[in-house]
């Protein structure tokens, strides 16, 4: 990978086997990263990031102003996110193995007493993978048979820069603990782009006809995802 400096902005530049150039701002920090054919030289790629400029500081001043989810307390009536909906918390001290209850617009939180922050967060994160871990292997379950393909294994955790990743060769995906706070059709949807991986390891056109032919709308649900609030750490697929 190469860089090109254009005053105050880095742009990362990967030269591959494809016909056009892709221009990307990555939020939530506004990443600069251009996909260019291997024949294209680095003066050209210059030339063509100048000309789009403009358009690189409107996407990055959009996500440095993109809402922030604050930092979390865990304490009652403060507000969590559970598959694209806001539930209030209530957290209930009793001298039990703790658990998380879902009711109508309120997420139960039952801790023993005097329960660490940090133990709280813990608790609820275990919920939110079990319920994330329940709705992916619902998703690969109806696109295997569609696509063709087979997930031989798939797991949940915490991601700073991405919201999936796939390992063709172990035919493994990951995806990001925080989807599980995301509409379903953004969790759906990276689970179908990260299948797609197990049919183009590269995003190019190839890559993008698998889209279009799975999922027509997914250009549509990748912008809702961009611009719902990111976590308090930033970090982005």
């Amino acid at each position: 990978m190469q860089q090109l400096k254009l005053g105050a902005i880095t742009v990362d530049v990967i030269q591959k086997n494809i016909k056009n150039v892709h221009l990307s701002v990555y939020p939530p920090t506004g990443r600069v990263r251009i996909a260019a054919p291997e024949r294209m030289n680095l003066d050209t790629i210059r030339i063509y990031a100048i000309s789009k400029l403009g358009w690189i500081k409107k996407q990055q001043t959009r996500f440095k102003n993109q809402e922030r989810e604050a930092p979390r307390e865990y304490i009652t009536m403060e507000s969590h996110y559970y598959n694209g909906k806001r539930y209030l918390l209530k957290v209930v001290e009793h001298d039990a193995t703790p658990k998380v209850i879902m009711k109508p617009g309120r997420i139960e939180l039952y801790v023993r007493p005097k329960t660490s922050r940090e133990k709280k967060q813990i608790i609820l994160e275990q919920w939110y993978r079990a319920k994330l871990k329940e709705s992916v292997a619902e998703y690969i379950s109806i696109w295997e048979p569609k696509m063709k393909v087979k997930v031989t294994e798939f797991g949940i955790k915490k991601m700073k820069t991405k919201w999936g990743t796939c390992n063709r060769e172990a035919k493994r995906i990951w995806l990001n603990l925080e989807l599980a706070k995301k509409p379903s059709q953004c969790l759906e949807y990276i689970v179908v782009h990260e299948m797609v991986h197990l049919l183009e390891r590269k995003h190019n056109d190839r890559f993008v006809s698998f889209m279009d032919k799975f999922q027509p709308q997914w250009r549509m649900h990748k912008e809702e995802l961009n611009r719902l609030p990111v976590s308090h750490s930033d970090w982005k697929y």
